[in-house]
């Protein structure tokens, strides 16, 4: 287990040096604490043109020791009222789901986690989550509902 933490860790290093050395509109990312590489910080700013427009919304991301194998979690810190996020932010998009099929049937395997994907792929995606909502597969109910009126 040691051996894929520390590509693990690596591997979260080089992603933050990258996204140091060339930002992406409409986020940065940095770890919570210095001292683990697992946790970061993450600011959105909210999509122009959306209830979110102008916003700047707080996220923690925490990767699991055999990232980028499994996916991490995201869960926001700044109060969040969208269909695809749970009542205690925690972020519920088919990138962010395991590998494989979808025990439900509702995803299919190539919508769901891959190794391929980035902190920046996950973060766009959150975002794109932000512009366009999916209310057919809604995390918080109550917001899907409002959403919709």
């Amino acid at each position: 287990m040691a051996a894929t933490t520390s590509q693990a860790s690596l591997l979260l290093q080089k992603q933050l040096r990258d996204l140091a050395k060339h930002p992406v509109d409409g986020f940065s990312a940095g770890l919570v604490d210095d001292s683990n590489v697992f946790e970061w910080q993450v600011t959105i700013i909210g999509p122009p043109d959306t209830l979110y427009d102008g916003g700047y919304f707080n996220a923690i991301m925490s990767f699991p020791e055999n990232y980028p194998n499994s996916p991490p979690s995201v869960r926001f810190t700044s109060e969040m009222w969208h269909p695809n996020v749970y009542s205690d932010g925690l972020v519920c998009i088919s990138i962010l789901h395991p590998p494989g099929e979808d025990p439900s049937g509702y995803e299919l395997a190539s919508e769901r986690w891959t190794p391929v994907h980035t902190v920046e792929s996950i973060v766009l995606s959150i975002i794109s989550m932000l512009s366009s909502p999916n209310d057919e597969s809604a995390a918080n109910i109550e917001a899907a509902i409002s959403f919709d009126c």
